[in-house]
């Protein structure tokens, strides 16, 4: 055998038989689907009758279906869409503006050449242990930077993530090799147009994995509106949805209290199917966004392993 047929066959690290690629199909296969049947159990309780789950409980077969549950949600009528309007912004505004910060503060810290590199990384890294407090962050946010009732209130106090910032800037030491840099020093680029012509366009996956993690920290974010907004107009989907099953809970815990008329009607408010139809409320539409970044993902996971 010569040498061009040894390079052609296939060694046997690389062959696999018919029978352990059905096992691993097998089990990914399973491995999905139990990523997949719970959210499909959410909808269908969702859309089970509230009498059904008194009956018998979580099933994926209920006795009767209803929509009840989604129609106590539409009845809030233009607070939800103003709402889902607000989450949109807040998370498509604050992303944005945190991407940026992110981006130039790790391309700092990744450059072994900048001064001041080990002051910023601790600077960065002793957040992550200590803080501030709840009331002095809510005092500085309100008394000192005038966050109160309005959008910004919603994006400020999440804009900077240490995480975030460690995570960039391990990408870029570990993609970005200092000749790449170097060369385009010697060729005359300056630090912005490095960044932005050669750094950050072979950085995508990193920047998409840490732009996702950033947006679902603003979608699913509720405590700041719960600190800082009392307007109706400024009111965030999670927290509007949270008060909705606050006002549920109060009615069914105290509708001994509240006469007999009024606990008949509060006894047939949906409960247990609200909560997972405001699950499917909050968790569709990042599910919809998710595959735009699956693939910068994935990128990002086999990067390693073509790295010459």
């Amino acid at each position: 055998m010569n040498a061009a047929q040894a390079a052609r066959k296939p060694m046997k690290l690389d062959r696999i038989g018919v029978g352990w690629e059905a096992i691993l199909h097998t089990i990914l296969g399973g491995f999905s689907l139990a990523c997949v049947v719970p959210f499909i159990f959410v909808i269908i309780i969702s859309f089970s009758a509230e009498s059904s789950l008194k009956t018998i409980g979580f099933s994926f077969w209920p006795n009767q279906f209803s929509a009840e549950a989604y129609q106590y949600v539409f009845r809030w009528g233009d607070q939800l869409w103003r709402s889902y309007f607000n989450s949109f912004f807040v998370t498509i505004a604050g992303t944005s503006i945190s991407l940026v910060i992110t981006l130039l503060y790790s391309y700092a810290l990744y450059r072994k050449d900048f001064k001041f590199r080990t002051f910023f990384s601790f600077l960065s890294f002793i957040t992550m242990i200590f803080g501030g407090g709840l009331v002095p962050t809510v005092m500085v946010c309100k008394q000192l930077l005038g966050l109160n009732d309005n959008y910004w209130a919603l994006i400020v106090p999440a804009l900077v993530s240490p995480f975030m910032f460690i995570v960039m800037r391990t990408f870029f030491a570990s993609t970005i090799p200092d000749a790449l840099i170097e060369s385009a020093s010697i060729d005359g680029s300056g630090e912005y147009r490095t960044l932005a012509q050669i750094v950050l366009p072979i950085s995508t996956p990193g920047i998409a994995t840490v732009a996702l993690l950033t947006a679902l920290s603003y979608w699913n974010e509720w405590f700041l509106a719960l600190l800082y907004i009392k307007s109706a107009q400024y009111i965030p989907l999670q927290y509007l949805l949270m008060r909705m099953q606050n006002q549920i809970d109060f009615l069914a815990r105290n509708s001994a209290m509240i006469g007999i008329e009024a606990a008949n009607i509060a006894a047939q408010l949906p409960r247990e199917n609200l909560r997972m139809a405001l699950v499917v409320f909050i968790v569709l539409p990042i599910a919809c966004a998710y595959p735009f970044f699956q693939r910068y993902i994935v990128a990002g996971l086999t990067i390693g392993s073509v790295k010459g």
